[in-house]
């Protein structure tokens, strides 16, 4: 990170409003901001602090070293330490080893300091006896979330973008500047004279997010210069559609949804196999809207997350299928149809999601094995990474290891057996398998890859 000081003074003008939204906020919160030097996190923490004492807060900072970028987050955590000190407020840090919490847990480098920053967060709630930890999302940063899940085929629950507020056992994490523009931040900055600090890998492109705020939405704003703010509207939409079918499925789920097998004589039996059924009649009579969201919420309770085309695939299945037909699904489950019922249950029978190799474009995204998998790449051409379940003579290099083992090996000190073993997902790209499901592998340069659940937000 550079350091970016504003030489604006403060002047004659009045400093602009940057609007909080203070439904969030209560008199007697205990609440740390996360700051993390940026100018977001400095003007939410400067807002906060001029206000703590109408709105009777009892305000902290909070500011984490993710163990990356070497002196430059020095540079940050000593920043964010020297502000809040200014501002006369307490001031929390500590630090994280990102890139070693990935490699163990098979994450990107962005998922895992998310999952970490959070996490810590929660801990300080605990710890500190927070109320609440504030966060600076902006509209634009709600605009380039709902862009980027859009790309990616979400449903509306990841249209939903980027939630106001977020209740966790320990508190809450809440965004009071997410209805402002990056340009009023900025503008409130100049007007204090006060400076931030600039992160350089944010204007790297090989990120899916930084193209999309500096390659795809300045070209949508040509179109429509309040695009970023209907955006915000389109989430705030879908954020009230989830709330109100959540609702709706939890009161209609233990209408219509089965559990267990049916058994001899009436009544069903749970067994040991977790299963659930539905009427296929009750279904049927069901408007589309209600039928996907039922579906969705009956997978949903044997972990499955289904995107569009698995969705449809099981209200096909429920409304016109015959019985004996089955299908797989995410997860792995598999739905089977009988002349009265859907039923839906764990795959245990090896019947895999993807029977073929699925191809990976480079940079883009692909589904396959229940997972989404994104690739990343600088500039230029690339080949297509191929995702295939592993075979006898492939071979994986692990992170630390001394030279590529057989994925046999590999599997079986992972203790993987039986049907998950002839399954086992493997990415592989140029030559070399790249990536192995649970496996910490030895990075291949110029590719980055992301892999999650498919259908998650």
């Amino acid at each position: 990170m550079d350091y970016h000081q504003n030489v604006t003074e403060m002047n004659s003008k009045a400093v602009p409003d940057l609007k909080l939204n203070q439904g969030l906020l209560r008199p007697g919160m205990r609440l740390a901001v996360g700051l993390s030097g940026g100018a977001d996190s400095v003007a939410l923490t400067r807002r906060l602090a001029a206000e703590a004492a109408e709105l009777g807060l009892v305000l902290s900072v909070a500011h984490l070293h993710h163990g990356l970028r070497g002196a430059e987050a020095d540079g940050d955590q000593e920043f964010s330490r020297e502000l809040a000190g200014n501002l006369g407020l307490p001031f929390h840090t500590s630090r994280v080893e990102t890139e070693a919490e990935a490699d163990r847990q098979g994450e990107s480098i962005e998922e895992a300091a998310r999952r970490l920053r959070y996490g810590w967060f929660r801990e300080l709630m605990t710890s500190q006896g927070l109320d609440a930890v504030a966060t600076a999302h902006t509209l634009d940063d709600q605009a380039e979330t709902v862009v980027g899940k859009l790309l990616r085929g979400a449903w509306t629950a990841g249209l939903s973008g980027i939630y106001p507020e977020v209740t966790f056992p320990e508190g809450r994490i809440v965004r009071p500047i997410l209805g402002v523009r990056r340009s009023e931040v900025e503008t409130y900055l100049a007007a204090l004279g006060q400076g931030w600090r600039e992160d350089l890998t944010n204007a790297e492109t090989i990120y899916t997010r930084n193209r999309i705020r500096h390659e795809l939405l300045p070209v949508l704003d040509g179109w429509n210069p309040l695009l970023r703010k209907h955006l915000a509207h389109m989430a705030e939409l879908a954020r009230d559609e989830e709330s109100y079918w959540q609702g709706e499925m939890e009161r209609l789920g233990p209408q219509l949804i089965l559990e267990g097998r049916p058994v001899r004589g009436g009544g069903r039996a749970a067994g040991l196999t977790e299963q659930v059924a539905l009427d296929v009649v009750r279904v049927a009579a069901l408007e589309p809207a209600v039928q996907r969201r039922l579906l969705r919420y009956a997978a949903g309770r044997l972990g499955g997350a289904l995107d569009f085309e698995a969705t449809e695939s099981l209200r096909r299945l429920a409304t016109e299928g015959r019985a004996g037909q089955k299908a797989t699904l995410p997860g792995p489950l598999l739905a089977e149809r009988t002349p009265r019922e859907l039923r839906i249950s764990p795959n245990f029978g090896g019947v895999e999601t993807v029977a073929e190799e699925v191809t990976l474009p480079v940079p883009g995204e692909a589904e396959a094995f229940g997972l989404r998998f994104r690739a990343e790449a600088g500039p230029g051409v690339w080949p297509a990474a191929v995702i295939r379940a592993w075979k006898p003579g492939d071979r994986v290099t692990l992170r630390y290891s001394s030279g590529p083992r057989k994925v046999k090996e590999v599997l079986e000190r992972m203790k993987i057996s039986g049907t998950d073993r002839a399954a086992w997902p493997v990415l592989v790209w140029r030559g070399e398998v790249i990536w192995m499901r649970g496996a910490s592998v030895e990075k291949q340069g110029g590719l980055e890859l992301t892999v999650e659940p498919a259908g998650a937000a």
